[in-house]
């Protein structure tokens, strides 16, 4: 597992080529924001967890094996990391403009997940948002549907 993720940190760091984009550092990529934004809250609720799995389990097709594996990756990536520029720079070179916005909806609705809105996960969401490249009002309006499906 520790050399998948060696390898897969190595490939995000790499000088960009013309290959073709490579689906697990997208994974890993996105995977690394969700668990960001659930370490953000200083009291890390189960409900956290349960979304960021559920998130990963919608956008990619994993088993659970792999999806577990992936999340233990992101953890170590998440606490090593100096920042989030190398994942979001692998986001905005794979995913069009809707499907960032879409991500940035998915880490308010982790953020969400245990009923409360800390300020430090306001905080990695709109730095997150903002090397997305995400305006504010796309910002604002997935804040507010992520809200509002959490029924707050």
């Amino acid at each position: 597992m520790f050399k998948t993720f060696r390898d897969l940190l190595t490939s995000l760091t790499a000088a960009p080529s013309d290959a073709a984009p490579d689906p697990k550092a997208l994974e890993l990529a996105c995977a690394v924001l969700l668990v960001e934004v659930m370490r953000a809250d200083p009291q890390t609720a189960s409900g956290e967890r349960e979304a960021v799995l559920r998130a990963l389990r919608q956008r990619f097709p994993l088993g659970d094996e792999a999806l577990h594996d992936l999340v233990a990756m992101a953890e170590e990536a998440s606490r090593t990391a100096g920042s989030f520029h190398q994942f979001t720079a692998e986001l905005n070179a794979q995913l069009p403009q809707p499907e960032k916005i879409q991500i940035v909806e998915t880490l308010w609705q982790v953020a969400y997940a245990d009923g409360h809105l800390d300020a430090h996960e306001n905080h990695v969401i709109s730095r997150i948002a903002g090397l997305l490249h995400v305006t504010h009002g796309e910002y604002i309006a997935a804040k507010l549907h992520a809200k509002q499906a959490a029924g707050l």
